[in-house]
């Protein structure tokens, strides 16, 4: 992960990769297959949200765009959490990258919600 570490859509796009590979080696317990589904559903969800941000058609669309990456990504930290604490997710020193990862994602997120927010209010 290191390596994408300025590039916002690298970053995000190796999170997705990073959560599906993590959730193909699950067991087959409804639980795992729920969540871990789910997972993968808001973990690509950031990346793609965040390719349309990158073409929206206006300042607020693009906040919008911006909105919906963050709320994806504390999906997906929650979603992290629960498996850990359920041990449904066995590589738990992978499992504390990815968290970290996306931890450091949302921070990404909120600081540039909060930026683009006061330029719209310039």
């Amino acid at each position: 992960m290191a390596n994408y570490k300025f590039d916002l859509e690298e970053r995000l796009i190796q999170f997705a990769v990073d959560v599906i590979l993590i959730c193909g080696k699950i067991d087959g317990s409804f639980a795992s297959q729920h969540l871990s589904k789910q997972l993968i559903r808001s973990a690509t969800s950031a990346a793609l949200n965040y390719g349309e941000a990158q073409s929206a058609e206006s300042a607020r669309d693009f906040l919008h765009k911006m909105k919906l990456c963050l709320k994806e990504l504390r999906e997906s930290l929650v979603n992290l959490k629960i498996q850990k604490g359920a041990d449904l997710i066995k590589n738990i020193e992978r499992l504390e990258i990815i968290m970290k990862e996306n931890n450091e994602l949302i921070a990404i997120f909120v600081s540039s919600i909060r930026t683009s927010q006061n330029n719209s209010k310039n």
